[in-house]
């Protein structure tokens, strides 16, 4: 753990002044501030957001924030399926019948709904942990199709010896995510396999839509000594339960990003979602006005040096964990 304490961390952008007032909404359009490219074209670009909380509000403020840095003239169509999976599918083809000139999809859901609907427009998707394990790519390296795009693989085995630091005594940890992700299975079989390497007892536990966050972390009451949860999107946007439980019954929760330690998680050591998107927008703009190839552009990531440590005091005091060790750690 050393080394967690050695590296300097982003702090997230504090202003969202340049965050579209759509961003999350259903279908409003608006155009970039930036002039017209030297060609004359006013892109059209569409959003699919698979829901609603702050990481992925994150990565769509970012993906914007690049196109308006790149003085590209676009409008964009942002669209939520505030979770729902066939509201997925409907907004996919409603994208694709548009002819959007290049499709966001944010969250493994959206994309592999987008990637279904069409083979023709590029997309590009953020917020997926695993391009290739999901179906959307041939491969990381050389994605082979229309779908590329910036990945949110988080440092799992990183954040199991941040929970071994904060939680010395743990013998049973509890992994909590929801079946309807396969990116979080991948994240949850990392996770595994780090804590069968520091020899503690693991249990997974799942839940199938947020309704079913209370009961579950209520069944682990007793059972384990800490959650460990991933970046999953249900488990995300359901953190204000999960949080209000395990506090309650002293159970220390380590998450798989920053937005869930703010939503009330413990601790993380965390990529940055909006650099993420960023990124994204990036490659975005390279297919527009570049005229690159989705088929030829490998999945990205971030660096080890983009990611940060971030803990909840709040969150500490309730459950008694002592976080002063924690040393270079963003304190929200």
């Amino acid at each position: 753990m050393n080394r967690l304490k050695t590296i300097a961390f982003a702090v997230v952008a504090g202003t969202l002044a340049l965050a579209l007032a759509a961003c999350g909404g259903g279908g409003e359009t608006s155009e970039g501030s930036s002039p017209a490219a030297a060609s004359g074209t006013t892109y059209k670009i569409g959003v699919l957001q698979l829901t609603e909380h702050a990481a992925l509000d994150a990565s769509n403020e970012g993906f914007v924030a690049a196109l308006d840095d790149a003085s590209i003239s676009y409008e964009i169509d942002q669209q939520n399926a505030q979770n729902d999976q066939s509201a997925c599918q409907t907004i996919a083809s409603k994208l694709v019948n548009d002819g959007d000139d290049l499709i966001l999809a944010i969250g493994t859901p959206a994309a592999q709904a987008v990637s279904s609907a069409t083979s023709d427009i590029p997309i590009i998707g953020t917020a997926i942990t695993d391009f290739a394990e999901s179906g959307l790519v041939a491969s990381n390296e050389e994605p082979g199709g229309n779908v590329t795009g910036s990945s949110d693989l988080t440092p799992v085995t990183d954040q199991i010896e941040l929970l071994e630091q904060l939680v010395p005594d743990a013998k049973t940890v509890g992994l909590l995510y929801c079946t309807a992700e396969s990116n979080s299975e991948v994240q949850i079989s990392m996770a595994e396999e780090a804590l069968d390497a520091a020899g503690i007892a693991h249990e997974r536990y799942t839940v199938s839509s947020s309704n079913e966050i209370q009961q579950v972390i209520e069944s682990m009451v007793g059972k384990v000594d800490a959650i460990y949860t991933p970046t999953d999107n249900t488990i995300a946007a359901g953190m204000a339960t999960v949080s209000m439980v395990a506090n309650e019954n002293d159970l220390p929760v380590i998450v798989g990003c920053d937005t869930m330690v703010e939503d009330g998680g413990l601790a993380s050591y965390s990529i940055n979602y909006y650099d993420l998107g960023y990124k994204a927008g990036e490659m975005a703009v390279e297919i527009l006005t570049e005229g690159a190839d989705p088929a030829e552009m490998p999945i990205a990531y971030l660096e080890a040096e983009d990611c940060q440590l971030i803990a909840n005091q709040a969150t500490a005091d309730e459950v008694g964990i002592d976080i002063s060790g924690l040393e270079d750690a963003e304190i929200v």
